[in-house]
This record gives C-alpha cells, sequence and structure tokens, in this order.
C-alpha cells in the first residue's frame, strides 16, 4: 500500500500538495513543538498518503500524547476529587484550562495547570508543568472505562521529594516517559541550571517517528527534484520499518546514545533487561511492566522470523484477523511455505485440541498462549512468550497458568488432572526454563547445571542464554569463568550481553581474560556492558588492540551516560566507574552530581560514602552514611554500611546498634547477620550474636553463616544447636572432611550427654 502511494504521488506531480504543504497554518499551540534537522511537519504525509494517515489517527499511537483541551482530556474536571491511600486532590475547570489540587513538591496543597494529555485508554494521564521545563506526571489517572479517578501507587504514599512522589524524577516526563510517546523527541536536559529544553516535531507519535526523518523523503517527491530520478522504491529517503523499530519502545530497555533515529538496530541504540527474577516468572512469563521484547524473544515464533507485522497491522495497531483467524495464518494443517523448516502446521482450531465449545473464551488460542497480565492497575496486556499452560509448575513456583486464571476457584492440582485426562502425562515432561531459573532465584547451587544446560542448549533462545549465564555467574563466581568465557564467542549478541553483565559476579583479576574481546565487539549494547565489567582494569593492563578497543569502549560508554545526563542511577554508577579507573576527583564530582538530580536516591549516597573509605577518609565515610540514613531510614542496607563504617571510625556501640537495625530491616540477609553476629561477639555479648542463628532454619543457610554459628556456638559450649548448623554446612560441603569430622565429634558429645 505504502508503495502504490508512492508511486502516484510520483505519477501525477506534486505542485498542487507542495502549494498546500506551503499553507499549512501551525498546529495548536505546543510550545515543545520544534523543527529538527531532517524532519517535516506531519501533516506534510497526509497530503499523499491519505490513507495510511486515516488508518493511523484510528491508533492508540496516535492518541498518545496531546495538549490538553476538551477534544483531548478525557477525564471529568467538573469540581471531582480523589481521597484515597493517603492523597487527596479536586479536579476543575478555570478560565478554560483543567487544573488539579494536590500536594505540591513543598508539601503543601496547590493548584497545578494540565499541560498535556497522556495516553488514551484503558487510563489516561495528566502533565503538569513544575517550571525549569519538567514536565511531572500526575500519579493519579482516569479509568476510562469505569470513568472514575484512581491512584497508580502502592503500598504508602510517597513523601515530597522522594523519587516516587509524583513530583520526583520517577513521574519526570522528560526522564521516564518522552522516548515512546512524541515524534523525534529530544530531552534537552541543562546539567548546569537541572532544567530541560525538551522538543519535538509532533506532540504524540506520528509518522516520521517510525519512518524517520522526512525531509529527504519529501524533496525526493517534488516533480522538480533531480533526486527523484535516482531515487530506489519503497524507501526513498526513509527509513527502514522493522521489528527493531517497534522494540525501541515495545520493550524494558536503556538508551544507549541520545540521538536515536528510527531504521537503527535496537542493540545499537539501546539496552534490553535480562529475565531477571523481578521481571519475570521463572518460566519467562512476565511479572513486572516489561512489555513485549524479552517476552517474544523466548518464543519460538520469534526464532522462526516471525515478526510485529505478521499479526499487527502497522497503522492502525491492531490485530490482523480477529480471534483464531489470526493463528491459523500460520498454525494450518498445510505448513506456509515460509516457515516451512519450523512447521507450524496442526488442526488447532478444532475442539479436539482446545477441549473447549466453540465459539467460547476457552477455545481462543489467545487465552491459553496469551495469557493477561494487568499492568497500572487497569491495563491487561498479552505475554508474548506463547506459553502452553503449566499448572504443575503453577504449583511448584507460583507461576501463573490461563487454567486457573480462568476458572477462579479451582486449583493447581484440579488443572493438572484435567491436562492429564485430556493429553496424558507426558506434558509435565515437557522442556522448560522454570526450574533452572526458579533454583537461581532461590541461590540454590544446585540450579548451575541446569543454567549451564539452557546455555548449551541450542533450541533455547538468546535471551534464556544470556539470562541463564548471568544468574549462572551470580551463583558460581570464579567457578563460572569458562562458562563466561565461551558465551563471548557466541553468535547471538544475547549470549554475549549476558556474558558481558556476568563478567560484574567475577573476580576482578579474571574479567579481562574472559570477557576482553567483547570491548570491540560489533554490538554497542555489549561494549558497554564490557567497559562498565572491566571498570577495574586500569588502561596500563591493557595492550595493543585491546587498548584501543577499550578506550573506544569507554567512549560509547560515555556516549550513554550523556545520553542519560538526568538519570541518577546512571550518574551514580559512572562515578563508581570512574573510582575504579582511578580518577577520585571525577568520581566525587559525578557521584554529587547523582545525589543533586535526586537526593532521595540510596545508591548514589552509598557509592560516595564507599568513595570516601576508598580514598581514605573515614569520617566523611560515616557522615555520608550518616546522612544517607536520615533520608531513608527504613532501608537495611544503609543501616548496614552506616554500621560498618561506624566500626572504622571505632564507635563501636553505634555501629552495633545499626547492624542491628539491618538485620531487624532485612531479617533474610545473612552477611547482615552474620556481621552483627561477629560484632557482638567481640564486645563480649555472645549470647546474643548466638541468638541471631535460628538452627530450625539452619537448612539452605548461607555457608559463611554457618560457619559464623558453629564459632560462636563451639565458643559457648552449646553443642547441640551447634549441630544442627554443622549438618546443614555437611550437605552444603559433602566433600569437606572437616566439616564430616566436626558432626561426628558433636554427635558424640550428644551421645555422651544422654
Amino acid at each position: 500500500m505504502v508503495r502504490a502511494a508512492l508511486l502516484i504521488c510520483g505519477m501525477l506531480g506534486l505542485a498542487p500538495a507542495t502549494a498546500a504543504a506551503e499553507d499549512l497554518t501551525p498546529l495548536a499551540a505546543d510550545p515543545q513543538i520544534a523543527n529538527h534537522a531532517g524532519f517535516v511537519d506531519e501533516r506534510l504525509c497526509s497530503l499523499c498518503h491519505a490513507d495510511q494517515a486515516a488508518a493511523f489517527a484510528t491508533s492508540h499511537h496516535a492518541k498518545a500524547m496531546a495538549v490538553a483541551s476538551d477534544a483531548t482530556v478525557l477525564a471529568d474536571f467538573n469540581d471531582t476529587s480523589y481521597e484515597g491511600n493517603g492523597v487527596t486532590a479536586s479536579f476543575f475547570r478555570k478560565d478554560r484550562q483543567f487544573y488539579v489540587s494536590i500536594e505540591g513538591p513543598d508539601g503543601k496543597q496547590a493548584d497545578f495547570v494540565v499541560k498535556y494529555t497522556f495516553a488514551y485508554e484503558p487510563l489516561q494521564q495528566y502533565l503538569i508543568d513544575l517550571g525549569g521545563g519538567k514536565l511531572q506526571t500526575l500519579d493519579i489517572a482516569w479509568d476510562t472505562k469505569k470513568r472514575e479517578w484512581f491512584w497508580l501507587g502502592a503500598g504508602s504514599v510517597a513523601k515530597p521529594g522522594s523519587t516516587f512522589h509524583w513530583t520526583g524524577p520517577f513521574y519526570r516526563w522528560n526522564r521516564t516517559c518522552i522516548d515512546c510517546h512524541s515524534t523525534d523527541p529530544q530531552t534537552n536536559f541543562r546539567s548546569e541550571t537541572h532544567t530541560y529544553e525538551s522538543s519535538y516535531v509532533a506532540t504524540s507519535i506520528g509518522c516520521q517517528s517510525c519512518h524517520g526523518g522526512g525531509a529527504k523523503h519529501v524533496e525526493w517527491a517534488k516533480p522538480q527534484s533531480e533526486a527523484s530520478a535516482a531515487a530506489s522504491l519503497p524507501r526513498v529517503g526513509l527509513s527502514e520499518v522493522s521489528m527493531d523499530t517497534c522494540l525501541a519502545c515495545h520493550s524494558r530497555r536503556t538508551r544507549l546514545v541520545g540521538d536515536y533515529k528510527p531504521g537503527g538496530s535496537f542493540l545499537d541504540n539501546f539496552s534490553p533487561a535480562m529475565l531477571r527474577s523481578d521481571l519475570y516468572f521463572p518460566d519467562g512469563q512476565v511479572l513486572d511492566e516489561v512489555f513485549e521484547y524479552g517476552s517474544f524473544q523466548q518464543s519460538k515464533m520469534a526464532r522462526a522470523g516471525v515478526t510485529c507485522f505478521d499479526c499487527h497491522r502497522p497503522h492502525e495497531g491492531g490485530v490482523k484477523a480477529v480471534g483464531n483467524a489470526l493463528c491459523t495464518q500460520c498454525h494450518t494443517r498445510d505448513a506456509p511455505e515460509r516457515f516451512a523448516l519450523n512447521d507450524p502446521s496442526g488442526a488447532f482450531d478444532t475442539p479436539t485440541h482446545t477441549h473447549h465449545a466453540e465459539g467460547s473464551s476457552g477455545a481462543l488460542c489467545a487465552s491459553c498462549h496469551m495469557p493477561e497480565r494487568t499492568y497500572m492497575k487497569v491495563d491487561p496486556r498479552r505475554d508474548h512468550s506463547f506459553v502452553i499452560p503449566r499448572p504443575d509448575l503453577s504449583e511448584m513456583y507460583g507461576t501463573p497458568n490461563a487454567c486457573t486464571s480462568c476458572h477462579e476457584g479451582k486449583t493447581n492440582v484440579w488443572a493438572s488432572q484435567t491436562l492429564d485426562k485430556w493429553f496424558g502425562a507426558g506434558w509435565r515432561n515437557r522442556p522448560t526454563i522454570a526450574h533452572a531459573f526458579a533454583g537461581a532465584a532461590q541461590n540454590d547451587a544446585a540450579s548451575i547445571q541446569a543454567l549451564r544446560a539452557l546455555v548449551g542448549d541450542g533450541k533455547q533462545a538468546g535471551i534464556v542464554k544470556g539470562s541463564a549465564i548471568g544468574e549462572m555467574s551470580r551463583l558460581a563466581g570464579a567457578d563460572a569463568v569458562a562458562d563466561v568465557k565461551a558465551a563471548t564467542e557466541n553468535v547471538d549478541p544475547l549470549v554475549r550481553l549476558g556474558a558481558a553483565e556476568a563478567a560484574n559476579n567475577l573476580p576482578p583479576e579474571v574479567r579481562l581474560d574472559t570477557i576482553g574481546r567483547l570491548l570491540g565487539d560489533k554490538t554497542r549494547a555489549v561494549r558497554v556492558a564490557a567497559a562498565r565489567a572491566l571498570g577495574s582494569t586500569q588502561s596500563l593492563d591493557f595492550l595493543g588492540d585491546q587498548r584501543r578497543d577499550f578506550d573506544r569502549a569507554v567512549a560509547d560508554l560515555k556516549t550513554y551516560v550523556e545520553a542519560n545526563a538526568d538519570v541518577a542511577e546512571t550518574q551514580s554508577n559512572y562515578g563508581t566507574f570512574l573510582l575504579e579507573q582511578g580518577h577520585p576527583l571525577e568520581a566525587e564530582k559525578t557521584l554529587r552530581k547523582a545525589i543533586d538530580l535526586d537526593p532521595g536516591l540510596p545508591g548514589a549516597r552509598i557509592n560516595l560514602a564507599e568513595l570516601y573509605r576508598a580514598t581514605g577518609d573515614g569520617l566523611k565515610s560515616e557522615q555520608t552514611y550518616a546522612e544517607a540514613v536520615a533520608g531513608n531510614p527504613d532501608r537495611a542496607d544503609l543501616r548496614f554500611g552506616h554500621g560498618l563504617s561506624l566500626v572504622r571510625q571505632k564507635a563501636t556501640a553505634e555501629a552495633i546498634g545499626e547492624l542491628e537495625m539491618a538485620v531487624q530491616l532485612d531479617p533474610a540477609n545473612a552477611r547482615y547477620r552474620m556481621t552483627a553476629a561477629v560484632a557482638l561477639d567481640s564486645v563480649g555479648r555472645t549470647e546474643e550474636a548466638f541468638e541471631l542463628f535460628d538452627p530450625a532454619q539452619a537448612t539452605g543457610a548461607d555457608a559463611n553463616l554457618l560457619n559464623t554459628a558453629i564459632q560462636i556456638g563451639l565458643k559457648l559450649r552449646r553443642y547441640a544447636e551447634t549441630l544442627s548448623f554443622a549438618m546443614a554446612l555437611s550437605r552444603l560441603q559433602p566433600d569437606d572432611q572437616n566439616v564430616a569430622d566436626l558432626v561426628r565429634q558433636l554427635l558424640a558429645v550428644g551421645e555422651d550427654n544422654k
């Protein structure tokens, strides 16, 4: 269709269209619209591509963001209100504008003008200008279905000045949302003043968001242009639209460059999140808001070459066919020639396969293989890993399954038994990544071999392998060096990315030999991850081409840091990198910049405190930790760090108080418990130290914690409890003869005391 439209325009000539373009009147006042090099007014596109423009106008993409007006605001601002979760807000109209009265950044109730709408349905949010170019996304949204206000947060409401208050960095449109709701958005953050001069070509998503800047295309379209004769169809000055274009926004990712343009390789512009346990269930299903990239990459469809456009209409955004007709485009009795090597053929749209009545919701392919999970409280989204329902895994690991999600009140056992009746018990033995990743999430060393098997499985997706190598290195440490090194040679960039990130879990002295080759990788995401992992490697350790590759990778890293100049987490991590590279003054400056960007971010203060410790200023280290604790008193990691800094200052009593508080806030953390016990024992409070260890929880405990418990238990001659810890340690270290001897001795003592 696009090609036909271009040919018609070329044959008819565009003199009238060009004249019309010159007469285009300005759009509704939006101060952020600007002329960007290589881009044109979006309305020019519809002069030749009317059908495509009309189709796109019906999409949610076209309504991603708009200047607030009677035509765009869906919520009721006629003196309505919201009260709940500790949040109070009222909404009203005045002088033809939309207002919200709510707690502001200073903690006082104030009236704010709504500048923009954000999204369309099933919810619409609203942007508030707080000055300095900062647009904040209100955390009270409008439910377009129920037609009521609701709060987007969870738990207790954040305090003004904190990261997650609606006026804080997390809800800042310029920082968090700008990439994917407008056409060619430019953040334009000014570090010196902490202000923004953000701009875009069009307020919402438009043609050039996917096709790239249209200036060359328009020039080609002019009949008097010499470029017209030489240009080749169908792109004629536009970027190629591929799945990478969609994934630039439909992914959980970090931007690596500040000047992304459509048509570029996804992994050269972004670094995706791997299958982390806080983002995905052990079987790969979506848990947190990760969008489509990570789940689709796991699927057989992705590996077979299926793209977004096989199922979705590119302009409307909806699916190409209704119900199972969408899936039976390929999943028919006769395999399409395009997918012959993967053979998706079969009789699936039948009661014999679905075991549900034709026309029922249970007979829909998507109901079983693309289960929904609700985000932002009202927005159900389908999983794109195309799973097979596994209620047996749900029983083991708490993963969702379509059977019990639909049949409310039924159990996983019931669902499993039902599947046994339909298909026999063989379905329970189908390969799954769940066992390996569930074990890793529990820090089970036994999962290392299962993760290693995933990495070596040729049928697994790159994102699964890359994630598995990361988890393996976290659990095995130096024992995974050979695995990580082998992964650096994998042809799949996601596996190499996983290897680069995995190096952070290896001893610093082996990292260069293990992943050094990735500094010269052809993929930017891999190079940046490798540079970050090799931060502790001094430049003098690099020789020849490797030094050149390191310098280039560091240049990529700096580009990434500059692209995220307003993101405190990025600046904090870069500060640590600079310290590792032997630049403490630059590191301190960068870490203080991170704190200025987000005073409530604990990580930056921790890194700054550790910088002072590393440079020998123990007093400043302790003071920095104290400041961090004052702002975040319920953070166990801050209490622990402060405790250690007090130990170094020989303020033992105060240190013990902080260490005990860390244990109280995070009782499952073995390191906190062990350190607190050692500190208590050092001042003669040995009985209290031993009480920190529970024999009933010895099984599955950390080896270091068990060793500490054994030492203190022996010191107190509390042999019965010590035996529990020794036996748990023997199960972890079955080949350790010293541990085995200790168990025998403690058993003998127990017999003697009978």
